[in-house]
Order: C-alpha cells, then sequence, then structure tokens
C-alpha cells in the first residue's frame, strides 16, 4: 500500500510546525524547505486545520502552528483523516460485485493488513517522528537536485 503524497506532506508540515514552537510558521517557507508547492500546501493546512490539528492566523505576521500537543496529535488519526480511501483491492469498494463473491478470502485478508498496519500507526504521536533534540537536525531546505554524474562506459571491442 502507498498512502497518498498528501498524506505524507501533512506529516511533514506538522513536523516542520512541531519543530517550531515559540513562532509561527508561514506556508512559504514550508513549501521551501521541502521543496513542496505552496498550492499544495495549502490545501493540506486547511485540511489539517479543519480536523483541529494546526491553527491558521491570517493577515500580516500570520501563519500556522500546532492547535494541539505533539503529544496528543496521533499518526494513525492525521492518516484516517487524510487519506482518501483505504481500497487496497477494488473487491474492498461498496460499489463493485465480484464473480468470486462469498468464496474469495482475499477481501478478509487485505481487510486485516489494512487494520494492523492502522493500528501500528495508532501507536505512534508526533512527538515520535520528532528529532530528539531539533537543534541537532534543524529543518534545511533540501539541496538543489543535480543529475547522476554521467557513466563512462568502456568500449567492449578492442
Amino acid at each position: 500500500m502507498r498512502l497518498a503524497t498528501m498524506t505524507d506532506y501533512a506529516l511533514r508540515l506538522l513536523m516542520y510546525v512541531a519543530q517550531q514552537p515559540e513562532r509561527l510558521c508561514t506556508i512559504a517557507e514550508i513549501a521551501h524547505a521541502y521543496g513542496v508547492s505552496e498550492a499544495h500546501l495549502m490545501k493540506i493546512t486547511h485540511q489539517l486545520g479543519r480536523q483541529g490539528w494546526l491553527e491558521t492566523v491570517r493577515g500580516k505576521g500570520g501563519g500556522i502552528r500546532l492547535a494541539v500537543a505533539p503529544d496528543d496529535i496521533g499518526i494513525g488519526a492525521v492518516v484516517r483523516g487524510m487519506e482518501p480511501d483505504f481500497y487496497l483491492v477494488n473487491c474492498l469498494t461498496q460499489d463493485v460485485s465480484c464473480a468470486l463473491a462469498g468464496s474469495c478470502r482475499l477481501t478478509g485478508i487485505m481487510g486485516g493488513a489494512l487494520q494492523q498496519m492502522l493500528d501500528y500507526f495508532d501507536d505512534y504521536t508526533l512527538t515520535d517522528l520528532l528529532p530528539p533534540d531539533p537543534a541537532e537536525f534543524p529543518v534545511q531546505p533540501p539541496a538543489p537536485w543535480q543529475p547522476p554524474p554521467a557513466i563512462r562506459v568502456r568500449n567492449a571491442r578492442r
């Protein structure tokens, strides 16, 4: 299973903001730090705010900060709030009829795997994602992308 990019960015955004408890963070600075579109982060910020994880302050000098303590932000809850669905296979959707219905065990196995993954996420909070000493691991913008060095191929004919 692969989590949606929005979920990945939501967790990163929360981690960034949690490491700056003394001030408001801006979407622009977070976008720059992670190399992500500001428009995309605005959508994510809106969702996280609606779910009660972020507080947004409008206007000049505004920004975002955590609305609750990092210990109170469960990773499982964030994942559930951000993911559009959890259909690991098509038959988990409600609107699909399957020729194997009644004799297939795939749905149960996939549903069990999904539940175990969510239960695992429920064991962790935002605090668990943060470095023990933020000063040792400051959030920095990613290095600009560089193409890999050219590979020299030796002439096979001699």
